[in-house]
């Protein structure tokens, strides 16, 4: 397809205005007289759930980066990819799907290393820990057999009893005007191994988006990750 007809939920919002930056889209619902072939979301976990219920009544694929939906957000959007293909992702980036792949590996490789996942992210980030940051952990926790409802801490203050070997611990920073960093640390005895991933712009979470939604048209009704649009994993 040369041309996709996007429509855009959020484009007043900072990753909104980094797609119009790079693609010609339509504000969220669809003009009358110009159907969408997609429907990108970087809006709000309700947000989400409305697009959600737009794509599927209207049959139009959605990508979503939308971060901190709750139980019955999250079970709209399922519901949806039951009937259209849905791309949705903590982090749009196709460095960070690789990452994810790369953490899997090494959790699984590095029997007996601890996980510690560092996220920084600028002063007006609302969500914590990232909404990356815990795709990350997520990964590694299913790499382990594990859920990272299970394994996850997410503060050590005041705490006096030991590190538990299955935790994955997550610290976060907030300031200034850093766009995003992710270090996941695998920590041995006698060695570290670290992996780590920066984004220097909004530029590569547009971009990956856009490559998302280039992606999606046209596949087979279900719930997909960035990794199946690098061709990685094939659903979420």
């Amino acid at each position: 397809m040369d041309k996709m007809r996007i429509a855009l939920l959020g484009g007043a919002g900072r990753m909104g205005r980094a797609i119009k930056a790079l693609a010609d889209c339509q504000d969220f619902p669809p003009r009358e007289d110009g159907a969408a072939d997609v429907l990108i979301d970087f809006s709000s976990p309700e947000g989400t759930a409305e697009a959600a219920a737009y794509c599927q009544e209207h049959g139009i694929p959605l990508v979503t980066g939308t971060t901190g939906l709750d139980d019955d957000q999250q079970a709209a959007v399922r519901e949806a990819s039951r009937h259209v293909p849905i791309v949705q992702s903590g982090n749009m980036s196709l460095g960070i799907a690789l990452l994810q792949r790369l953490v899997a590996e090494a959790a699984r490789s590095l029997e007996g290393f601890d996980i510690e996942i560092l996220e920084t992210h600028h002063r007006y980030k609302k969500d914590s820990p990232s909404g990356t940051a815990l795709l990350l952990g997520e990964a590694a926790a299913r790499a382990r057999g594990t859920a990272l409802s299970e394994a996850a801490r997410f503060e050590r203050h005041g705490r006096d009893d030991e590190r538990r070997a299955e935790e994955i611990g997550f610290a976060v920073r907030r300031g200034g005007g850093v766009y995003g960093e992710h270090d996941v640390s695998f920590l041995g005895e006698g060695e570290t191994v670290s992996l780590s991933h920066t984004a220097l712009g909004r530029d590569a979470f547009a971009r990956g988006a856009l490559a998302a939604a280039r992606w999606v048209i046209g596949k087979e009704p279900g719930l997909y990750g960035m990794g199946a649009v690098l061709g990685l994993d094939p659903e979420r």
